[in-house]
């Protein structure tokens, strides 16, 4: 199973990503090992996390269509809950 996975950044940033371990990939950030984006950013803690989808494609897709948002937008699905960004998007 695929997840989307939203990380809040020292900075206060968020970075979202995918993965089928989100406690292995969460420490992985952590490591300074992660995406170059949260490098410089560490610790991170995360803020959300979801199931997508079996498929990778339809996680990616997911995982796009977040990082498009606004970040009040990204706030408001983090508060409330990933799942109901996944819910009101198609794949």
């Amino acid at each position: 199973m695929w997840y989307i996975y939203v990380v809040e950044c020292s900075d206060s940033s968020l970075y979202c990503g995918i993965t089928k371990n989100v406690e292995n990939r969460v420490a992985t950030h952590n490591t300074g090992k992660g995406a170059k984006y949260t490098r410089a950013r560490r610790p991170v803690k995360l803020a959300c996390s979801a199931p997508v989808s079996s498929l990778k494609s339809h996680a990616l897709k997911a995982e796009i269509r977040f990082k498009k948002l606004t970040r009040s937008q990204k706030l408001e699905y983090v508060t409330s809950g990933i799942e109901a960004f996944l819910l009101s998007t198609s794949r």
